[in-house]
């Protein structure tokens, strides 16, 4: 006869876990919401979002009306539509300089950005020397401080240098920020160890393992910087206001703020017209750029 083991009831005091708590956790915060606040959210967003692109739409609809009818303010929509802001603007033949020197100093600035932080954030992710963790501190210090200054400090060494007037001038103090360096000293340091070990391992030296293997993994991290630097650099207007010193070499931030002073008024339209052709690149290298932008903000801890 086999022994059949006793029945244990359960005890009275057992948590039985309840299912409508398990899909309570399971919601997600939009459910977790009521209709009122959600609706709330999104009225506070759209309302946001018009108030914030408001002065943009402005300035698109106004740069193809007369100078007459900017000045009325009658309407957004021009009565009558016309590109003789753009031509004005295009036919003085200072403007394309313009352009040019931006974007000569922005693209450069980029590529020193990326470069530079790329190599400084490396060697305090992953090298080990003394004094590495004052260094990064020293980092952190630099966001507390003003940038104005060190605007006096910059400008003295510049003109000390006879950089005054130069592409070198415009572009040396920008080359390299320490929010690039933060940025891409935290995405480095989550790679793993063990793949840099094997890559020494192999015979790789420091440079060959920097821009073969660190640079192609910081994809998000490097477009982010890139991003920043550009908008940054291209929008910059006091450095190149106080370092170039002749027309020839402005900027485009620069040129607006000189731009067609005709009979003691502004030229609203022409004025218009820049600002519209001035943010347009910053428009389209976010829009190509965007979802490397907001990887590489998100996996270095950015809030």
């Amino acid at each position: 006869m086999i022994d059949t083991p006793p029945q244990v009831a359960p005890r009275s005091d057992a948590v039985v876990p309840d299912p409508s708590s398990r899909r309570r956790r399971g919601r997600s915060p939009s459910e977790s919401r009521g209709p009122v606040a959600t609706t709330a959210i999104y009225v506070a967003l759209v309302l946001g979002t018009i108030v914030t692109l408001s002065p943009l739409v402005w300035n698109v609809l106004s740069s193809f009306k007369p100078s007459g009818e900017i000045l009325l303010a009658q309407s957004w929509w021009p009565e009558t539509f016309t590109l003789e802001n753009f031509s004005q603007l295009l036919s003085g033949g200072e403007f394309p300089r313009y352009f040019f020197n931006s974007v000569v100093v922005s693209v450069a600035i980029v590529l020193g950005n990326i470069l530079l932080c790329s190599a400084v954030g490396y060697a305090l992710a992953k090298l080990r020397f003394p004094g590495r963790g004052i260094v990064f501190g020293a980092v952190l210090v630099t966001f507390m401080v003003p940038s104005l200054v060190l605007f006096v400090p910059q400008f003295v060494t510049v003109a000390s240098l006879n950089l005054t007037n130069t592409y070198g001038g415009l572009i040396l103090p920008l080359i390299i920020t320490p929010l690039g360096v933060f940025v891409m000293r935290q995405f480095i340091s989550q790679l793993p160890d063990e793949l840099l070990e094997a890559a020494r391992i192999d015979g790789s030296g420091e440079a060959r393992l920097f821009f073969r293997i660190i640079l192609p993994l910081c994809g998000p991290a490097v477009a982010t910087v890139g991003i920043l630097s550009f908008v940054m650099s291209w929008n910059n207007l006091l450095w190149p206001l106080v370092v170039a010193q002749t027309s020839d070499m402005y900027t485009l931030p620069v040129a607006l703020t000189t731009i067609s002073q005709a009979e003691g008024s502004v030229a609203y339209g022409p004025l218009l017209a820049g600002s519209l052709l001035t943010i347009l690149p910053i428009i389209v290298v976010f829009v190509f750029f965007q979802r490397y932008f907001i990887a590489g903000i998100a996996s270095t801890g950015i809030k």
